[in-house]
């Protein structure tokens, strides 16, 4: 494994640490939505390219793209996270 590979939380940890997953927009790139992670505490932890996400997520039934997005979201948490 290299050194600097992205390492994540499992999913019961992350799912103990977060508290909301926020669509908002990026501030530094006008008309681009990102999802930012806070912890239950309201602190943010980390976010993710909007886009980028649905991507990932690929073709759900719009009644569980939500469920699909947070899922792929609770399973790709940073353990970096943890120090924020």
């Amino acid at each position: 494994m290299a050194e600097d590979e992205l390492k994540f939380l499992s999913y019961d940890k992350a799912v103990a640490l977060v508290g909301a997953i926020q669509e908002e927009e990026d501030i530094d790139r006008p008309n681009k939505r990102i999802l930012t992670v806070y912890s239950n505490t309201d602190r943010e932890l980390c976010w993710f390219d909007f886009d980028d996400i649905m991507e990932a997520v690929g073709d759900v039934p719009k009644g569980e793209k939500k469920e699909a997005v947070q899922n792929y979201i609770l399973n790709h948490i940073p353990e970096w996270a943890l120090e924020q």
